[in-house]
């Protein structure tokens, strides 16, 4: 009962977390609008349009995280949904630590979550470290 709490939990806050950011990813490409906008450096919004300037990246990246998400937030193959977002995670730690610290504390978060449910699927993950 505890086991499965310590997943579920993680799971689905971490699934909440990246489904809410690709909504809000789809939205923007949708209205030019953001729905949810963290305090954001000049550096950081740079970086941002960049990446929807680039007219392929911002939909692949938002696309591949809806994908994970709904794989954890419904539990079907969650490790392989944690495996589509840990690299865009990979990334978004740095950046709240180099570009936009005012971001750290979902960095923290981001990081949190994300190794309790590699511990909780390590087994899964064990044949790719052999």
């Amino acid at each position: 009962m505890i086991r499965q709490a310590i997943v579920t939990v993680p799971r689905v806050l971490l699934g909440m977390l990246v489904v809410v950011s690709a909504v809000d990813g789809f939205w923007w490409l949708a209205t030019g609008q953001d729905l949810i906008h963290p305090p954001t450096s000049a550096r950081g919004l740079a970086f941002e349009e960049a990446l929807q300037a680039s007219g392929f990246l911002w939909p692949l990246l938002k696309s591949v995280n809806l994908v994970g998400a709904l794989s954890l937030l419904g539990n079907v193959a969650p490790a392989l949904g944690l495996g589509l977002i840990a690299p865009v995670m990979a990334v978004i730690v740095p950046f709240h630590l180099v570009i936009n610290p005012q971001g750290l504390p979902v960095a923290v978060i981001l990081v949190v979550l994300g190794s309790l449910l590699v511990v909780a699927y390590r087994d899964r993950y064990a044949a790719l470290l052999r």
